[in-house]
């Protein structure tokens, strides 16, 4: 703090430094203050020079602490008389009080701009649900069976982007939206699979599943989103006439891991640090019309909301194991105690 201080006072040492060499100069060259002690006055002034700064440092400090430690309290009432501010700091703060009053309110008009902006979205893809809905039940009545599977398959394709829309909407609220119970690992696998039978159908993609016993305590809604995006991901690129295997495992931590294995084209080991990043579609992808780079990214982001973390191991040619790690008890309550 006191180099700073002096460094802010270089100029008042400089001009005070100039003041004594021009007085010495006018003892020396002046006969008439012969006898006058030259070193006497420039010790007499170096001293109150001192005892000036001294006492400039002490107030300064002292007030700067106070500015420092209390801007927002200031802020709140930077006319004040009861505050100790020097008139530069009162220009200063009415200048800080200017510049926050016009951020915050250009914050809060963003902020209103985005929530009727997800408003009008969230209202949306209820509307659009509705007419869906509708269409899965006409494909019930279509007589011709390729066709069924064929718009089947394109329903599912329309109802999946609907749904990452509706989610990726959400996830900014998740903490509002979310409710954590004990799920049973079996029903949500089933339920998710059953979802996307026709695109299984048409693809020959079938899955090999173990019993899947284990219970884990979660958000049934958001762990059903991420398996969604996750077996999507695994038909999607998979060959066809292909098996998807799902089991589960306990870790060395007493943890529940449940897998996701593809036989699919694999990840390039560059694409690999950045399949969670937002649009990132990769090698993969790019040959795709169909990946946006939304999927693994929302997954992530809502595994991360509620405990869960999604690892996966990948070579090019091999296949895919995506793999969901279920938080223990401990880890569980300070997850619900943030």
């Amino acid at each position: 703090m006191l180099i700073i201080f002096l460094r802010e006072r270089l100029a008042w040492i400089a001009f005070y430094v100039f003041i004594i060499v021009i007085i010495n100069v006018l003892f020396s060259l002046d006969a008439g203050l012969e006898g006058i002690s030259i070193l006497y006055m420039n010790v007499s002034m170096v001293i109150s020079f001192m005892i000036f700064l001294i006492w400039r440092y002490v107030v300064e400090v002292r007030q700067l602490k106070d500015f420092l430690g209390n801007v927002e309290s200031q802020l709140d009432d930077v006319h004040s008389k009861s505050l100790a501010l020097s008139p530069f700091q009162t220009a200063y703060l009415t200048k800080i009080e200017d510049v926050f009053y016009d951020k915050n309110t250009e914050l809060n008009q963003a902020k209103v701009q985005l929530q009727e902006y997800s408003d009008e979205l969230l209202a949306w893809v209820h509307e659009v649900k509705a007419p869906l809905t509708s269409i899965n039940l006409m494909l019930d009545h279509i007589d011709d069976l390729t066709l069924r599977r064929k718009l089947e398959n394109e329903w599912l394709r329309l109802h999946l982007l609907v749904d990452q829309q509706l989610h990726q909407t959400r996830l900014a609220s998740i903490e509002k939206d979310n409710f954590m119970t004990e799920i049973e690992l079996r029903t949500v696998v089933y339920k998710e699979i059953r979802a996307m039978q026709a695109w299984c159908i048409e693809k020959g993609i079938g899955f090999d599943v173990a019993e899947l016993t284990e219970a884990v305590m979660t958000d049934g809604k958001w762990l059903a989103f991420i398996i969604r995006q996750i077996l999507s991901n695994a038909i999607k690129y998979s060959p066809a006439n292909s098996e998807v295997l799902i089991f589960t495992e306990i870790d060395a931590t007493g943890a529940t891991l449940l897998h996701i294995k593809d036989a699919g084209i694999g990840i390039r080991k560059e694409d690999l640090p950045r399949i969670f990043h937002k649009s990132y579609t990769g090698t993969a992808g790019r040959e795709s019309a169909q990946s946006t780079g939304m999927g693994l990214y929302l997954a992530h982001n809502v595994a991360q909301k509620i405990g869960v973390r999604i690892t996966v191991q990948s070579s090019v040619g091999e296949g895919s194991i995506f793999t969901l790690r279920f938080p223990l008890q401990n880890e569980y309550v300070k997850l619900t105690g943030r």
